[in-house]
């Protein structure tokens, strides 16, 4: 499949000094999700996501599929209804709630003996298990590997100084022939400084929201990536 749609052209931007400088701690997005500061949810899902989930599933059943920094995205909850079985990740104990209330899942939540004072939150039917400590301790866990991730804005929330950890990390939980699909935004860091195998772009859309004009910024690209195993 090449770039399907109406791709548009947007420029690259390299991260500047003070992006590749930029730290924002785990107490920090903890106090985001808070103080309601979760512009970044999508209540009705990822329409790239949606448009492009026949791609992203390759006609496979049973799949297990991971959400790193996955809040309370509604679409593990798509995924469980495939019958496909869902592990997430999130520091954000609130973020995690919300979405088990939001779609009125009844869970239970134990320990993680691996990772002094992380939880794991499951689902009655045991098809989902999102885990809430640093992403960079779920390894120890020992959650083996998944067929699909689904990284939407994980690797961009992730501090510049920690991504090549945070890839190494995602492929060290990939299976043989697993499907990655990753969505960024792509914008000009000059204008805001905050946070923003083999690799196919499937689609590039205009992002720019009211709220990011608010910021300065005034071009904004979401673009959605496939990644593959060699």
């Amino acid at each position: 499949m090449d770039n399907a749609g109406t791709p548009l052209e947007a420029k690259e931007y390299a991260d500047t000094e003070v992006q590749k400088n930029q730290v924002l701690t785990l107490e920090e997005w903890q106090e985001r999700w808070v103080s309601r500061k979760i512009g970044f949810h999508q209540e009705e899902g990822h329409q790239l996501l949606k448009k492009h989930l026949d791609t992203f599933l390759n006609s496979k059943s049973k799949l297990r599929v991971f959400f790193p920094l996955c809040g309370k995205a509604v679409e593990m909850r798509w995924f469980a209804d495939l019958g496909h079985s869902v592990v997430g990740v999130e520091i954000s104990e609130l973020g995690i709630q919300e979405f088990f209330t939001e779609q009125n899942l009844s869970y239970s939540e134990e320990p993680i003996p691996e990772i002094p004072g992380a939880k794991v939150f499951k689902s009655s039917s045991g098809i989902i298990s999102l885990y809430c400590c640093n992403i960079f301790d779920l390894p120890r866990a020992n959650i083996g590997k998944f067929d699909r991730i689904w990284d939407r804005g994980a690797l961009v929330a992730v501090n510049p100084c920690e991504r090549q950890r945070y890839a190494d990390t995602m492929l060290s939980l990939t299976r043989k022939g697993f499907r990655y699909f990753l969505c960024i935004l792509s914008y000009d860091p000059t204008k805001h400084s905050g946070t923003v195998c083999d690799m196919r772009c499937l689609e590039n859309v205009d992002a720019l929201e009211d709220r990011h004009r608010s910021w300065g910024i005034d071009s904004m690209f979401e673009k959605l990536y496939l990644l593959t195993e060699k």
